[in-house]
């Protein structure tokens, strides 16, 4: 029995020793992998090693679980990144780099509450690191980003996209932009295993061109030599679609050798086979994601050499003599301690590029640099094509707020897709109709029109009164109706600040001169010549139509209705009309433009067609006198009596100040 225990004891002892040996030996391979960048991998192995290794070795299994974070981070795994640096937190990883690790990848996962509380953890201990203090500028943005109005409309490009594959980078071929060429994970171009950097097949070069009918046809593999066994993408065109640009990865026994950048040019549709661009002595030095600008004259690129101020920077390079000069960083501006890549070089002489170190959404997003006299002034493109997952390789048609870019946002799996984006022009519509002050329409009115953005026009209107206008942004407008008979009539529209398209409507009511016309809603104190505050909105409109029509006089009417004396009621109502003339020379109105007059009960109103519709006891044509009013009931003699009382104007002299 005590020889059993004995062996048992030895056996298990060798079994805790082999044990360790496996781990270590697994460990150090990871590391081996994880160092040349193979990160896909390296993190299985990570993950194997810390789901088995014994609870007791905590800091190992915290070291473990942070490079299983970092390599599940590196190859666009938030979510699971965020498990891995959840783990190695709890085994009291001895970095508290591991805070801000977990910061960025919850960030990327849209986790903002979680992200900022361990963006401020990290920067307790390193209150000036400039990438944790952007991740969580960031952070706090997002929700304010997202109350905003989008600018800009995106959608899934399915036509582009394959399933279980990255489709990314897109690049128009020239500036007519009627063919597309992007990176694409998809079989069928090249046979190869998967990458041992991010575990999905290498990337070839896919073209899509659009037929007669402007659709876009199935893509294909690029002809040429642009594919091989070897990982090609991130292309880029000079404007007359002549050169491409484009970058590879080279391997050697198995092991990656980084990358470089490749041109390629074409005449007759033929291309040349692809050549390697020398930029740096060191051929050890990455470069990749090249950007040409238009004219073929300057080159952006991606690249981790010496002398950058993070990870990837973004790099640029002028060709002189044929040869292409050493390359310079871009400077602090642009390039942060994290990584700036996939550049896009505008024909205006801007950057576009995607960066995480930058204050963002989360992951990479997309970016707009503008030159200016002090650098770049860098300026976050907003929702929703910046989103928490990367946002990374935009392409625009030439001279427009249109394109494409890549995104993996709603993809559980990582694969990045193509997505397209435009800038809806905003549509702000005038319409409207002329009519005269009983609402008939007047066929053949004129409408001027005179905007701040240079507008000058004269419109007739249809036959049935109407007009309608396209009017511009940021522009103040004046219009004027005008009709032979009738006065004229303005009014104002601004289209400042809106910032959506926008449908305006502006219908005019002419008066007609020579004829009286009722001012509606004037009101006074029983029995006296006061004016109510409720009359001060028709009297206003009077005064506009004076101003708008400064050649005119006119004559103030006032009538009564029948109580009363004879000679009360012609008292009251010249009080009544010089009431109104009094407010209106109060107004600004000069008062040899006004003249006011009383006519007590003398003038009772004749029926016409509006009022015969209103009150059917009414006839067409009959005056409201006293025989007509007698015959009524008491109901309808109070409601006779109110049509009777009223305040009328009619234009008496369209020629006033003219010679």
């Amino acid at each position: 029995m005590t020889k059993s225990l004995h062996t048992a004891y030895w056996f298990l002892l060798l079994c805790v020793v082999l044990q360790s040996c496996g781990v270590d030996a697994r460990l150090k391979r990871a590391d081996k992998e994880y160092a040349i960048g193979e990160y896909f991998s390296a993190g299985k192995i990570y993950q194997s090693v810390y789901a088995n290794m014994d609870y007791r070795r905590r800091q190992l299994r915290a070291s473990a679980a942070f490079r299983q974070g970092e390599c599940n981070r590196l190859d666009n795994q938030p979510s699971k990144a965020a498990n891995a640096y959840l783990a190695a937190i709890r085994n009291k990883y001895g970095d508290d780099i591991v805070y801000l690790r977990d910061a960025e990848v919850l960030q990327q996962a849209g986790n903002y509450a979680a992200a900022i509380n361990n963006y401020k953890t990290y920067l307790k201990g390193h209150p000036d690191d400039q990438l944790a203090k952007n991740g969580l500028a960031g952070c706090q943005q997002a929700a304010a980003e997202a109350k905003l109005h989008p600018t800009f409309e995106i959608k899934y490009a399915g036509q582009f996209n394959s399933r279980n594959s990255s489709d990314y980078c897109p690049a128009f071929t020239d500036a007519e932009a009627d063919a597309l060429v992007f990176t694409s994970t998809r079989p069928g171009a090249t046979n190869r295993k998967p990458s041992a950097i991010t575990g999905f097949s290498q990337g070839d070069l896919y073209i899509s061109e659009k037929n007669v009918a402007g659709q876009w046809e199935k893509p294909r593999p690029m002809d040429g030599g642009f594919n091989t066994d070897l990982d090609e993408g991130t292309p880029s065109f000079t404007q007359d679609g002549r050169t491409i640009y484009f970058t590879r990865c080279p391997a050697a026994n198995g092991q990656n050798l980084g990358a470089q950048i490749y041109m390629a040019s074409r005449s007759g549709g033929q291309w040349t086979e692809p050549q390697p661009v020398v930029l740096f002595k060191d051929s050890t030095i990455t470069a990749a994601h090249p950007a040409i600008s238009a004219h073929g004259d300057t080159l952006y690129f991606v690249s981790d050499a010496p002398g950058g101020f993070g990870e990837k920077d973004i790099w640029m390079s002028v060709r002189e003599d044929g040869k292409w000069a050493t390359p310079q960083d871009m400077g602090a501006q642009i390039n942060t301690a994290g990584n700036e890549m996939f550049p896009f070089a505008a024909p205006d002489g801007s950057l576009y590029f995607s960066s995480n170190g930058h204050a963002g959404l989360g992951g990479l997003d997309i970016y707009h640099a503008v030159k200016t006299k002090d650098g770049w002034n860098v300026i976050h493109m907003p929702m929703p094509i910046n989103s928490n997952a990367d946002d990374f390789g935009i392409t625009f048609k030439y001279g427009r707020l249109e394109g494409f870019f890549s995104s993996n946002r709603g993809n559980s799996r990582g694969y990045d897709h193509i997505w397209s984006f435009e800038q809806p022009v905003n549509e702000y519509v005038l319409s409207g109709f002329v009519a005269d002050n009983h609402k008939q329409r007047l066929g053949d009115a004129i409408v001027r029109m005179v905007g701040t953005d240079g507008t000058n026009a004269r419109i007739r209107v249809k036959k049935d009164g109407t007009f309608r206008f396209s009017l511009r942004p940021n522009a103040d407008y004046v219009f004027l109706a005008t009709c032979r008979g009738y006065l004229n009539e303005a009014s104002k529209l601004s289209t400042q600040g809106v910032k959506e398209s926008k449908a305006y409507a502006l219908n005019f009511s002419l008066i007609p001169i020579g004829k009286p016309v009722e001012l509606e809603n004037i009101f006074y104190d029983f029995g006296k010549w006061t004016l109510t505050k409720e009359s001060e909105t028709s009297l206003n409109a009077l005064v506009k139509i004076l101003k708008d029509n400064p050649n005119i006089t006119i004559e103030l009417d006032s009538h009564t209705d029948r109580v009363g004396t004879a000679a009360f009621n012609q008292t009251l109502s010249e009080k009544r009309a010089q009431s109104v003339v009094d407010y209106l020379i109060q107004a600004g109105i000069s008062a040899d433009r006004l003249t006011a007059k009383g006519f007590g009960s003398s003038q009772p109103v004749t029926v016409d067609a509006a009022l015969a519709k209103k009150y059917p006891f009414l006839k067409e044509g009959v005056s409201l006198d006293d025989t007509l009013i007698n015959a009524l009931t008491p109901d309808q003699q109070a409601i006779a009596n109110q049509i009777n009382r009223r305040t009328e104007f009619r234009v008496i002299k369209t020629t006033y100040g003219l010679q």
